[in-house]
């Protein structure tokens, strides 16, 4: 597929979301680039295209499961179909049950800053049940980083390092999630739009 966010949100050559999206080529590009590097395998790009990131440290299965489980918690069912068909339909299935167990409102948490305090919100906390403990681990990361954003901290990060997940993992696994929030509100916003 040319452009993931074009696909997910429907646009076609020449509709005028697709002439929208023309005025900025360089968010475009940078957007569609950022979903090579995360998710597509370096052999299946075309020449020049951009190398994965952390691939030694974050599997493709590993990839894929965090997505549709961060873009099934968002509601976003184009996304969520779109990663779960690179899993194993029992991982797929999983997947889908820890996005059901952990969905909330949100973003909840406690303000660290004592001016802020009076407008923190308290919220489910998520634990991943009936999963392999890295796997879990990063699905509770990334619902944490949905949710309770300001709540994170470095024992959070302790805690995925505690279940084999490295330093360039964790970034990977971070960046895989703020990606997909962006990618999801921008085909959401196309979706309106259109």
């Amino acid at each position: 597929m040319s452009d993931i966010i074009d696909h997910l949100a429907g646009v076609s050559p020449g509709s005028p979301l697709d002439v929208l999206r023309r005025r900025r080529p360089d968010a475009r590009e940078h957007a569609q680039r950022a979903y090579e590097a995360l998710f597509v395998p370096r052999d299946a790009l075309h020449e020049g295209g951009v190398s994965e990131v952390g691939l030694e440290e974050v599997t493709q299965a590993e990839r894929h499961a965090v997505a549709a489980f961060v873009a099934d918690l968002h509601g976003h069912e184009k996304t969520t179909a779109l990663h779960a068909e690179g899993l194993d339909p029992d991982l797929a299935k999983l997947v889908a049950v820890q996005a059901a167990a952990g969905r909330a409102q949100g973003p909840y948490g406690r303000y660290r800053d004592p001016e802020l305090a009076h407008e923190s919100v308290e919220g489910p906390r998520f634990g991943a049940e009936g999963i392999d403990g890295r796997l879990a681990a990063a699905l509770e990361h990334a619902h944490l980083l949905v949710f309770r954003p300001r709540e994170a901290a470095p024992e959070d990060l302790e805690r995925l390092r505690e279940a084999g997940w490295s330093v360039t993992g964790i970034v990977t696994l971070s960046q895989l999630v703020a990606f997909l929030s962006f990618q999801i509100r921008v085909v959401t916003a196309l979706e309106a739009l259109a």
